[in-house]
């Protein structure tokens, strides 16, 4: 069992990089809600969590790095935490290897062995 969230992390992240969808979608809830990176709809269901994540994990080249100063975990309750921080995707599109910085926030109860009820992921907008 993942017993601190930024373990759940490590591995999410780990299932990223190897291409493992089925250890991937482990990870969340049943009911879990996932405001992806790279889609403007609201993924809520285990069928289109796997739909995004298949066309994710067949992109050319990818990787994912964290930026391990911006990792942020706060206990909320019990076993209920938040996790946040900013992460690197890199694919290549049309030949061409690209990085996407984006955030991310978590909601993890790390006492269920699919711990990620909730994850938000965006790419960093522009600065005004």
């Amino acid at each position: 069992m993942l017993t601190k969230p930024e373990t759940v992390l490590q591995k999410w992240m780990s299932f990223i990089n190897s291409g493992d969808i089925n250890g991937l979608l482990a990870l969340y809830s049943q009911n879990a809600v996932l405001i992806p990176t790279f889609s403007n709809r609201l993924l809520s269901t285990p069928a289109l969590l796997r739909e995004y994540f298949e066309r994710l994990l067949g992109r050319d080249d990818l990787s994912l790095a964290l930026h391990e100063k911006t990792l942020i975990t706060r206990p909320l309750h019990q076993n209920i935490h938040s996790l946040c921080g900013i992460y690197c995707w890199r694919f290549a599109i049309d030949g061409e290897l690209l990085s996407f910085e984006a955030r991310f926030s978590y909601m993890l109860d790390i006492a269920l062995p699919s711990p990620i009820l909730q994850h938000h992921s965006s790419q960093i907008p522009r600065m005004l």
